[in-house]
């Protein structure tokens, strides 16, 4: 059969307008499938990619937080077939490398994507956002992309698990290991941030303390789940931290920035024995300046949260699940739904602090 021709986002270049141009889908190989993509998150990395903050080799289909249904599969799939419902994932675990046989396989070093390229219709090679390239109405991906969750569930909501909602989820409950009466502080409460807050309150959290500059995100991270906010613009967040705890610091101290400044604040802001979580993601230039008398004397744990430490095949369906049961509420994180072509007004809206999430809805 002849590649399919579908409408997609292409960044085709640094900093350049983004292009809705006509993609070529090939059918699946061996490993494959094709998903009709239903819904797809507007993301911070989808941002990074366009202004070349990844790697240099454009263009790229953006899109990576995403849910659809499978359409067709290649030879050897078994874990899904056409017609199921799934969320796109960007670590399809291989179950041979080293993380995947001490059975750590949300550190899996051998990720799996689609080994066909998507094409322009002139043959020029698309690279896919994480490996998905999912802003468009169909893509093509390893099978082990695809997650099964349940087809009754919003695309716009269960897109978002994805990748930002369950980042921050995830580094509260599997990196952070909150637990039932710790306290928290989450520094940054944008979309990620703000899932933070809703993983903390899940695990039982007993103090909760929402940090932004924004006091439109801290109003929202209160909505979420926090008990206590601090806009850091104007006052000290690690002072601040640090009364609302008995002048200890947070059991677990979440940066969902990713800045240097951000993340001594977090340092500096947890108890003694304490834990910080990195799940905010820097940029290649940063560096960090800590006194190694400081890191040894307060002990505790320094973490980064990769995915939040998600197996995409244990977490997206129990998240679902307590979406549906009314636990948590996923649709919170959807300020709008909007086309393809509005694609680059999403991105300075997200830009400017104005959404949680924008949904492109296909």
């Amino acid at each position: 059969m002849a590649a399919q021709q579908v409408r997609g986002v292409i960044a085709p270049g640094k900093n350049e307008p983004v292009q809705v141009q006509t993609i070529l889908v090939p059918d699946p190989g061996p490993g494959e499938a094709v998903v009709r993509v239903e819904a797809c998150g507007v993301c911070h990395t989808d941002l990074h990619y366009k202004q070349g903050g990844i790697s240099d080799d454009y263009p790229f289909l953006l899109g990576h937080e995403a849910a659809g249904v499978v359409e067709s599969v290649g030879e050897g799939v078994s874990e899904v077939a056409p017609g199921d419902f799934v969320i796109l994932n960007w670590r399809a675990v291989c179950g041979q490398c080293r993380a995947c046989r001490r059975g750590r396989p949300w550190y899996c070093f051998d990720t799996h994507n689609a080994q066909q390229r998507m094409t322009l219709t002139d043959g020029t090679a698309l690279s896919p956002a994480l490996g998905i390239g999912a802003f468009a109405e169909k893509t093509l991906v390893a099978a082990g992309q695809c997650t099964k969750v349940d087809p009754s569930a919003s695309p716009a909501v269960a897109g978002l698990l994805g990748c930002g909602v369950m980042a921050g989820i995830g580094a509260a409950l599997n990196t952070g290991n909150v637990t039932r009466g710790d306290s928290v502080a989450v520094i940054g409460c944008g979309g990620v941030g703000a899932a933070a807050v809703v993983g903390s309150r899940l695990a039982g959290a007993a103090r909760i303390i929402a940090v932004d500059i924004d006091d439109r995100k801290l109003d929202t991270a209160r909505a979420m789940g926090a008990t206590d906010t601090v806009n850091s613009r104007d006052t000290d967040p690690v002072e601040a931290i640090r009364a609302l705890t008995g002048g200890f610091g947070a059991d677990v101290v979440i940066e969902a920035v990713g800045r240097p400044e951000t993340y001594k604040q977090a340092f500096y802001a947890r108890d003694l024995a304490g834990t910080v979580v990195l799940v905010g993601v820097p940029t290649p230039e940063m560096t960090l300046d800590l006194p190694l008398l400081d890191v040894f004397g307060r002990g505790g744990a320094l973490k980064s949260s990769w995915y939040g430490d998600c197996l995409p095949s244990r977490d997206f369906p129990m998240l679902i699940d307590l979406h549906q049961q009314g636990r948590i509420d996923l649709a919170a994180f959807v300020t709008e739904t909007i086309a393809l072509d509005d694609l680059e007004k999403a991105f300075a809206r997200m830009h400017q602090g104005d959404v949680l999430r924008s949904v492109v809805m296909l």
